[in-house]
């Protein structure tokens, strides 16, 4: 493994997209054995995650100079330049620069001349620059940044002290990426970010995020699939609402960033909805589109979450018809007022919360497997498996194993059937 430069992302989409960036800047400035680790502040078991990763990485390629960053370290640098492993600490905002790779000058493990902990303050950052990448190792599925940093203060979440204020990349610089990927072959874009509907609030004339899906779809005509990743349902405005229901080009698939299900637990989370609101949200959608499929996050076991509150939760998987569920036990993070909340629920309690919301998720997943039986779906390739079939997902979202000859790019029709409880089985139609 010695001789090459590595990324080791953790987190989210938005952090897998900055990690490209990252390589294509390290690789401009001919950074060629390095390792740079891209951590996750969302619970303090994920920046445990990156801490271990760390001394293992060391330990297998001890000559390696090892670069930290991401939002764990831009919360925390100290922790990380603290550790005799860590040759760099760079800030969120500085991984994004290529003068940050350019200046690095490396004298065995250290650095010369240059500071080793360089993190601005996040919040001093007015404005996100898009950032053209070739997608994340395949020619099929590109992901565009359109926003960064959040505005709002929920009291679980480090991530504004990570990430700093909403800000938004221009509508004009948005499309002409898209126009460039559409350009080099790419089918699917997905827009993402760190809180994607307070798009535009920054900008002049204060566009939305449906403003820029609308004029995405009329100014991208060649673009065959539109993807929107984890949205705030209360912040859906009637022109975004109407790409959703009306343009088929828009994916079916929706991931609601909804946390909790009952009412008591939102206001302590500092959540803008309220459950009624996210019902009304989903049953409105599916009733217009009713191939529509529903992703969601749920935190289990906030402070002073009863088991009749956790129960609303449980409930609101069925009243949304949700189906790809990401659940988290909560993790205390320190710095966050929910931390500092009295009645912390005992972590055995939490992991079997957990536990019970997945099982229902695993339900649902089956539920959409057996009621997709014999229908039609246009699978975008992403890969070819060890076995030689071809691997993607439908328009729903739905993973596909496509039995056929097909290259990472393709587009195939198929008809699914069943095949096991993680994906589907295409039957190639033409």
């Amino acid at each position: 493994m010695t001789g090459k430069l590595d990324i080791i992302t953790f987190g989210c989409r938005l952090n897998a997209y900055e990690s490209e960036v990252m390589r294509r800047h390290a690789e401009e400035a001919g950074l060629d054995d390095m390792i740079i680790v891209n951590t996750c502040a969302v619970t303090a078991e994920a920046t445990r995650q990156a801490r271990q990763s760390i001394r293992k990485l060391k330990r297998e390629r001890p000559d390696t100079p090892i670069i930290v960053t991401g939002c764990a370290a831009q919360v925390d640098p100290g922790q990380f330049s603290k550790m005799a492993e860590v040759a760099k600490v760079i800030g969120n905002q500085e991984k994004l620069e290529a003068k940050s790779f350019q200046d690095m000058k490396f004298s065995g493990l250290s650095l010369e001349g240059v500071e080793r902990v360089a993190v601005n303050d996040i919040f001093s950052v007015t404005e996100t620059a898009g950032h053209l990448i070739d997608g994340f190792g395949e020619r099929a599925r590109a992901f565009v940044q359109i926003q960064n940093g959040c505005n709002h203060r929920c009291t679980f979440c480090i991530i504004p002290y990570g990430r700093g204020n909403s800000r938004s990349v221009a509508m004009g610089e948005v499309v002409e990426q898209i126009k460039a990927l559409v350009g080099r072959g790419f089918k699917e874009v997905v827009l993402t970010g760190v809180d994607i509907t307070s798009f535009g609030e920054d900008l002049p004339g204060t566009p939305t995020l449906g403003t820029l899906v609308q004029k995405i779809l009329k100014l991208v005509p060649d673009l065959p699939r539109l993807r929107i990743s984890s949205i705030d349902s209360i912040e859906v405005d009637e022109p975004l609402y109407d790409a959703i229901i009306n343009d088929a080009r828009v994916m079916p698939h929706l991931h609601l960033s909804l946390q909790a299900g009952d009412n008591m637990i939102l206001k302590r989370m500092k959540r803008r909805h309220l459950r009624e609101q996210a019902i009304e949200f989903a049953t409105r959608v599916k009733r217009e589109r009713p191939d529509m499929v529903f992703g969601a996050d749920i935190i289990a076991g906030f402070p002073t979450e009863t088991e009749e509150m956790f129960e609303n939760s449980l409930k609101l998987v069925e009243e949304c018809d949700l189906t790809w569920l990401h659940v988290f036990p909560y993790s205390e993070r320190e710095g966050t007022p929910a931390a500092k909340i009295p009645n912390q629920v005992p972590k055995a309690i939490r992991k079997e919360r957990a536990a019970r919301l997945r099982a229902i998720g695993d339900q649902q997943v089956a539920r959409l497997f057996k009621a997709s039986e014999g229908k039609a779906a246009n699978v975008l390739i992403e890969r070819i498996g060890h076995d030689g079939k071809a691997v993607g997902h439908s328009e729903q979202f739905i993973p596909v194993v496509v039995d056929c000859p097909a290259e990472p790019g393709d587009i195939v029709p198929v008809t699914l059937a069943a095949h096991d409880q993680n994906a589907m089985m295409g039957i190639m139609t033409r």
